[in-house]
């Protein structure tokens, strides 16, 4: 058994594409794997730990060993927490809208959280920079109210896609699978038409992941 953890990045719920589409794969992978574990993450109604000064300190003090005191264990555990419990699935389902170019302000906090050194990746001189989460595919549901084809002006303001792709890899990910909804705002016929289309992509690539 196996468990898939979703990540939900949308407050809109009931209006959102992205969560429309995330249920549709989410629906197709209950039945294609019944036995696995589903497990979901609501950014919007999870408490993270403030990264404030008092955090970075108590990560600094213990990475340095200058110091075991409970009080900075503490404080750390805040955060070593959220990332043994993301680090514990199996898979990975993301989705997300696109807000302002890039992605909503939850998620970056979320990643922010997790992205830490000797959690979730590892440095050092010889080796660089090397992703400690690996093994384990994820998902990723992309929407955005308009196209931005990778050739093309817009494309180069696209600051959701290529930013999830190149953290994701950077935290050991080798295995990306994506979905991409464009154009959710243009002319409601062809919106509907073109999500029945996604939903359908949602589902079957949920069956064999």
């Amino acid at each position: 058994m196996s468990k898939l953890l979703y990540i939900e990045a949308s407050p809109r719920k009931k209006r959102s594409h992205s969560i429309a589409v995330a249920q549709s794969f989410l629906r197709a992978y209950s039945i294609a794997h019944p036995d696995d574990e589903i497990e979901t993450w609501d950014l919007w109604d999870m408490e993270l730990p403030d990264l404030s000064e008092e955090v970075i300190n108590s990560r600094y003090t213990i990475a340095s060993g200058q110091s075991n005191d409970d009080e900075s264990a503490k404080i750390w555990h805040q955060v070593t927490d959220v990332f043994r419990r993301f680090a514990s699935a199996d898979k990975y389902l993301f989705s997300i809208p696109m807000w302002n170019f890039g992605i909503p302000y939850k998620l970056k906090h979320f990643i922010d959280t997790i992205t830490q050194p000797n959690l979730a990746f590892h440095f050092s001189p010889s080796t660089n920079c090397q992703g400690l989460i690996t093994e384990k595919p994820a998902t990723v549901i992309y929407t955005r109210s308009g196209q931005y084809l990778p050739a093309s002006d817009t494309g180069t303001l696209d600051f959701q896609k290529p930013y999830m792709d190149t953290w994701l890899k950077f935290i050991g990910f080798t295995d990306l699978r994506s979905v991409v909804f464009e154009c959710t705002n243009g002319d409601p016929g062809k919106v509907a038409q073109a999500k029945i289309t996604v939903l359908n992509q949602a589902a079957l690539l949920a069956k064999e992941f």
